[in-house]
């Protein structure tokens, strides 16, 4: 079985239960698991690899609980630059019913390769609009071939603007064929083991683009296969309207009603739950993606997360759409979560600490995993690795390093290692060609807006 050391860093940030921190310690990887953590230069067994982590702090891989890869294509549309949620969908919706197979791939590889140089390793998609032949797999064989975790989302919309909905019928699948789908895809990729490196959920768009029925039917499908269950709730005041006209019921009373509450479903956004909502919510131990920098991005409001947490929601970040941030950067995300946090509450209401374990350990928990989010022995071994001597923490990480990574503005992740196999060094993707990947999708997002 080959052996990876990670050896010398300057700091290990666990992220465990017991917060624990190594200095000048080393890293033991072994078949995708770490096996030890240990002061470094203790050990004489030899390795089939060892990286040299001098002056680095290294820590868990991050988890984006929330994007849509697609969006890469449509970032900084003019017309959706000043818009809400609504009018920035209906600006974009036409651009996106253009999407085919090779946009949708190769959006993929532009987003994950964007989040891997963030810190990101694992990530959970939700695409949710299938044009001209796109499939969920194409995503899936792209995520595969840069050895990135992906939760994939089969996402869809089911009903157009003909019959109350929000996005044009053209643009909407039939339920029938999203449910056949749904289950194709599950049976195909999902893979519950641990250390899995793709899973399936089930991910209707959001109450004003899905009818009650494909929300039950998907909640039944999901529940059959023990796969999870993802949605948009609670994002702005314009979808409470939205539910109080259209189904006599707030987003939460709506999703109560077609039955999905469990620790199997996770919601993006819950900006507007009221308290008692949460209350019920977080009896049934329900996740949520906070995506601080779009929900600000689109002044749809401040999550209080601190009461979602109060109340047993399991909560992660999640950079939510490329089109809406606009970009894909997960320890950015974690930064933003921090200084909205004390924007609404107060200079004390979230450390840099807390904001690192909402992008691990809490990502982690939204995802319904245990075997990533934290280093420790018999985890998955994803770890990513910054310098501490770059320009952006110069007077910074001699202070505090993990802080640091939050308060400071390092420049992208110096290492990250997915299952063991490194898949950034010295700042650079190890594998695929990043230059005609962006040449490509530059030419795509020309001819979808042409």
């Amino acid at each position: 079985m080959s052996t990876l050391r990670i050896d010398n860093a300057e700091v290990i940030a666990c992220f465990d239960d017991a917060g624990s921190q190594w200095r000048h310690a080393s890293l033991w990887i072994e078949e995708g698991l770490i096996t030890a953590i240990e002061p470094a230069g203790t050990s004489t067994q030899p390795a089939d690899e060892v990286i040299d982590a001098s002056g680095h702090i290294l820590l868990p891989g991050l988890i984006n609980t929330h994007h849509h890869f697609f969006q890469t294509l449509t970032r900084n549309l003019p017309a959706g630059q000043d818009a809400g949620l609504f009018n920035w969908l209906v600006a974009h919706y036409p651009i996106w019913a253009r999407l085919d197979p090779e946009a949708i791939e190769t959006a993929t590889r532009i987003a994950i390769a964007e989040l891997m140089l963030s810190g990101c390793t694992t990530a959970a998609d939700h695409t949710y609009i299938w044009p001209n032949g796109a499939r969920v797999d194409d995503q899936i064989h792209a995520a595969a071939d840069m050895g990135f975790r992906f939760h994939a989302s089969r996402g869809s919309m089911s009903v157009g603007e003909s019959a109350g909905g929000l996005p044009p019928d053209h643009a909407v699948e039939s339920e029938p064929a999203i449910l056949v789908d749904s289950q194709r895809v599950i049976e195909r990729y999902h893979d519950p083991s641990p250390g899995a490196m793709t899973r399936i959920a089930l991910a209707p768009c959001s109450p004003f683009s899905v009818s009650m029925d494909l929300m039950r039917e998907s909640a039944a499908l999901a529940r059959q296969y023990g796969v999870h269950l993802h949605t948009h709730l609670a994002e702005t005041l314009d979808e409470d309207a939205f539910c109080r006209e259209t189904f006599g019921k707030t987003p939460v009373e709506y999703a109560e009603h077609v039955g999905w509450t469990g620790d199997d479903v996770w919601f993006a956004h819950m900006v507007h739950p009221s308290a008692g909502e949460l209350e019920r919510l977080g009896v049934h131990r329900c996740g949520a993606a906070h995506c601080p920098s779009s929900n600000m991005r689109l002044a749809s409001g401040v999550a209080s997360i601190d009461k979602m947490q109060a109340a047993g929601l399991r909560v992660g970040l999640g950079v939510d759409g490329s089109a809406s941030n606009d970009s894909s950067d997960m320890r950015a995300e974690a930064r933003q979560a921090m200084l909205l946090a004390r924007l609404a509450r107060g200079a004390s209401a979230m450390s840099a600490y807390d904001a690192l374990r909402l992008a691990t350990r809490g990502g982690a928990e939204v995802l319904g995993r245990d075997d990533i989010g934290a280093l420790a022995p018999g985890m998955a071994a994803d770890v990513i690795g910054y310098r501490l001597d770059s320009l952006g923490l110069a007077g910074g990480a001699v202070h505090d390093p993990v802080a640091a990574l939050v308060f400071c503005n390092p420049p992208r992740v110096d290492l990250s290692i997915i299952n063991g196999r490194p898949r950034v060094r010295e700042g650079q993707l190890v594998e695929g060609d990043l230059s005609a990947w962006i040449a490509r999708h530059n030419r795509i997002a020309t001819r979808l807006v042409s």
